[in-house]
């Protein structure tokens, strides 16, 4: 019986689906993370300081965060899967408008619109995941990831081989991409249907029931407060990378914009891998160990990396984005979990997270930037994994199939 449980688990895996998700959270957050990748640029041209990018970084990240819970909450009532058609609409004008902007306002209100696309794309694009996964829930959040993880690494290489030889204005190439992102968003809505009917049958059979001690309400809101306070401190680390990365390193190690760019590449793309390995894994020894590990594990390398050369800086950096984005998935599943009915909110309260404590952290460390130097800020951000000691408050659940 378990074996037919589980080889049924695997049938009701939709592999296509769930990497064609993974290509659109791709594109859709290659273009975002075209917005840190022009920085270099947009400082240059328009004589930014750091409190400046920060707020760049704060209008993106709180744009995108404001809107999805609430539509992660109406769509667990009414799901709508070509939202995310229309929250790339919204991109495409966002990019475009970033493109041929002439002022720190508009720049502002360029990079809240790719926000506000980002908002709508993630919470349907999460129930999908949900739903064509299966029995196999942490390698579906992990392919989802990776695609997320991978389109934001390949934000610095665009911006190293077209953004800084061509110019702010290539930015609206890229408006190419979100039209290929919209039709594949319109094959993956007109699937929604009869996927979440095998889950919702898949379910009322018992093949993968939800099994574990329901906990309280009161045990409910203090996960989720810990799994919030440790996205934050996981945020703050790692947009001290997304947004200053590349100064830190022209700053201390005298790197050329292309040769940071690339550097900052390297690093995000160890959060794919990392992203990727952290589902997968998740999916065999359980979320709570998982969350253990990528939130506490980096703190012996985060408090040297500080104090070396470029070689080791490279190296650590890339192990501790492994691990860190190991997190990710697992959170997202552990909180499902805990509300298993809320799927949208879930969703779109974890990457409306994502984006608002993100931009949140980026405008205080612009603040520290500015105020005391590139090379403080990753001195103070060293001590941030010790968070992951709060992670003792969260409740042991049993790992459940869907």
């Amino acid at each position: 019986m378990t074996v037919t449980a589980s080889a049924t688990r695997r049938s009701n895996t939709y592999i296509g689906v769930l990497v064609v998700l993974g290509l659109t959270h791709l594109l859709n957050d290659l273009m975002q993370s075209l917005i840190p990748a022009a920085y270099p640029i947009l400082k240059e041209a328009y004589a930014l300081n750091f409190v400046q990018i920060g707020m760049i970084t704060m209008t993106f990240q709180i744009a995108g965060s404001l809107l999805q819970p609430v539509i992660g909450f109406v769509t667990d009532k009414h799901p709508a899967p070509y939202s995310p058609v229309v929250g790339m609409m919204f991109t495409v004008a966002g990019i475009i408008s970033l493109a041929f902007a002439h002022s720190y306002a508009i720049i502002l209100a360029s990079v809240a619109l790719i926000g506000i696309g980002s908002s709508i794309f993630h919470p349907e694009a999460t129930r999908m995941a949900r739903y064509a996964a299966g029995g196999r829930q942490g390698l579906a959040q992990g392919l989802f990831q990776v695609g997320g993880q991978a389109g934001g690494a390949l934000g610095p290489v665009f911006a190293a081989i077209l953004i800084v030889p061509f110019g702010q204005s290539s930015l609206s190439w890229f408006a190419v991409l979100a039209l290929l992102a919209m039709a594949l968003l319109m094959w993956i809505g007109s699937k929604q249907r009869a996927i979440s009917a095998v889950f919702a049958a898949t379910r009322a059979n018992g093949i993968s029931k939800e099994g574990g001690v329901r906990q309280a309400p009161a045990s409910v809101a203090t996960a989720l407060a810990v799994l919030t306070f440790l996205m934050f401190t996981k945020n703050a680390y790692g947009e001290s990378f997304r947004s200053f990365y590349t100064f830190y390193l022209m700053e201390k190690f005298d790197l050329s914009i292309p040769s940071a760019q690339m550097m900052l590449f390297i690093f995000l793309l160890a959060s794919a891998a990392g992203a990727l390995i952290g589902g997968i894994v998740g999916d065999r020894i359980g979320r709570y160990r998982i969350i253990w590990i990528s939130v506490l594990g980096p703190l012996p390398l985060t408090l040297i990396l500080p104090h070396v050369d470029l070689l080791w800086t490279g190296i650590l950096t890339v192990m501790i984005n492994l691990i860190m984005a190991s997190a990710f998935a697992s959170i997202l599943i552990y909180a499902m979990e805990l509300l298993p009915n809320r799927i949208g909110l879930i969703g779109g309260l974890f990457y409306g997270l994502n984006f608002g404590l993100g931009g949140i952290a980026a405008a205080l460390l612009g603040v520290l930037a500015d105020r005391y130097g590139v090379e403080t800020v990753y001195l103070i951000c060293s001590f941030l994994p010790l968070a992951g000691l709060f992670a003792w408050c969260l409740p042991k659940i049993e790992h459940r199939s869907i």
